[in-house]
């Protein structure tokens, strides 16, 4: 088991709470065994799949979209650069659509809040005659639509 690391190294090394990789594990993101004691011991490659797993989360995935990315792995071999690089291929758009959106924030911070924000019947300067309203309710604005 010296090859193996235990819940506490694995938190140390990734910067990921145990109790957030025991959740993970409950999720079956990730695997351990268990040693004579019962405690957790993982595979120095779960160090990889954590950093996906946390790279995945701010990329926007859910915990269920991670899972399905990862149980697109070769169970065969330890998961190489070819093997990761795959399950990131087709995030580019949604990468995109993100940075898209934050440079919408961005710029609707120094415009005028209310405007169109909650479609304001009386917004004459972003929002004449309530247009906003027509793209549905909330802040149509500030989540891409122009109307």
């Amino acid at each position: 088991m010296a090859s193996m690391l235990t819940i506490n190294q694995v938190s140390r090394r990734s910067g990921v709470a145990a109790s957030a990789l025991r959740y993970y594990e409950e999720r079956g993101l990730i695997v351990s065994e268990r040693a004579g004691s019962g405690h957790r011991r993982y595979q120095r490659a779960v160090l990889r799949r954590v950093a996906f797993i946390v790279f995945a989360q701010r990329v926007g995935l859910s915990l269920d979209e991670i899972r399905a990315e990862l149980d697109k792995l070769p169970t065969d071999h330890v998961p190489k650069g070819d093997d990761w690089a795959r399950l990131s291929e087709s995030w580019t758009e949604r990468i995109d659509e993100r940075i898209a959106e934050m440079e919408r924030l961005k710029r609707g911070l120094t415009e005028c809040i209310s405007c169109g924000c909650l479609s304001l019947e009386t917004c004459a300067l972003t929002n004449p005659a309530d247009r906003a309203s027509r793209s549905g309710p909330g802040p149509r604005y500030w989540v891409g639509s122009r109307g």
